[in-house]
């Protein structure tokens, strides 16, 4: 009888700590998901600010210059098609849709500076020369954003891959994330040629 009663001590010592385990990685896994949807909110916060600075830049660009209406047009369409995917569920698709369109606007943006070069009466005035260091400021904040939520992907990818983490978070519905990654070619430098 003392034989059995031991043994069930010890079969309910088990469960208590598989319970308590169980439920501090079920917490703690919340708990990095949480900081992944914080980090692309921050990432969703500097596009929105670079959405709410290009029709400003767009604007002193037109009332500054005879300008090329294709550029402004292309500039135009690239924030219209970047401010359409605004992604509240992080998918992989989703995620990739809205950070294609935002690297369309950046290219559409830094084609409109690049084009500026031509018109110096426009590229010394006060408000360009202001506008164009609150995006270079907000490109900053983006790429900061950006590597910020990697981060917290890297962080959150090694917890739910690795043993025993892996056997709760495929018991939970855990699974791992996709985060930002360069395009091909970009290990290589662009020419600006002038």
């Amino acid at each position: 009888m003392n034989k059995k009663n031991y043994t069930s001590y010890i079969i309910g010592g088990i469960l208590v700590v598989a319970g308590i385990w169980l439920v501090t990685t079920y917490n703690a896994l919340v708990k990095k998901d949480e900081k992944v949807k914080l980090q692309w909110n921050e990432v969703q916060n500097t596009y929105q600010r670079r959405l709410d600075l290009i029709p400003n830049l767009v604007s002193t660009v037109k009332g500054g210059a005879d300008f090329e209406q294709t550029t402004l047009i292309k500039v135009v369409e690239a924030r219209s098609k970047a401010a359409s995917l605004q992604v509240n569920n992080l998918t992989a698709e989703n995620f990739n849709q809205q950070s294609a369109a935002q690297d369309e606007l950046a290219g559409a943006a830094n084609r409109l500076i690049i084009a500026v070069e031509k018109y110096p009466e426009l590229k010394g005035t006060a408000a360009f020369r202001d506008l164009q260091t609150q995006l270079e400021r907000t490109e900053l904040r983006i790429k900061m954003a950006r590597k910020d939520f990697n981060e917290s992907i890297a962080t959150y990818n090694s917890s739910v891959k690795s043993f025993p983490t892996k056997l709760a978070a495929g018991m939970f519905g855990f699974s791992a994330k996709e985060g930002f990654k360069s395009d091909a070619g970009a290990e290589k430098a662009q020419e600006i040629k002038f």
